[in-house]
């Protein structure tokens, strides 16, 4: 068998950092809210607009992991009426660059969706004509 003569050590592992990222900010959604919130500070419900198809229980989800992973903070309002408001800390603002530079690679490296599937990253379908 050919794994049986493989070296092992050979193999190169993922960063450690690199895991640690995308396994938050991998997870749907994590990396738009973030997006969003580099822009600027955002209640909950301009967040909720801002990342289409989020919802609400999702939203709270997402940005209590990323207050727990100490890249958000969230500050309540005195009402009336009480709202919630969301900011990156010092560590979240610090994406700005990496997100940035990951958005213009999007741009040259990942088309955009089209009607044609063959100029999508999705398999071919019969439908387009």
């Amino acid at each position: 068998m050919a794994d049986e003569n493989h070296d092992s050590a050979a193999c190169k592992r993922v960063d450690d950092g690199i895991t640690r990222v995308f396994q938050l900010l991998g997870k749907r959604w994590s990396g738009p809210i973030v997006a969003v919130l580099v822009e600027q500070p955002a209640y909950f419900t301009d967040l909720r607009r801002a990342v289409p198809g989020i919802s609400e229980r999702m939203l709270s989800d997402r940005l209590a992991e990323l207050g727990a992973a100490g890249l958000v903070l969230r500050e309540v309002d005195d009402g009336p009426p009480l709202r919630v408001s969301y900011r990156l800390t010092t560590a979240g603002a610090a994406l700005e660059p990496a997100l940035r530079e990951l958005a213009e690679w999007a741009k040259v490296h990942l088309p955009e969706a089209s009607a044609c599937p063959e100029t999508s990253l999705e398999p071919p379908s019969r439908t387009c004509g």
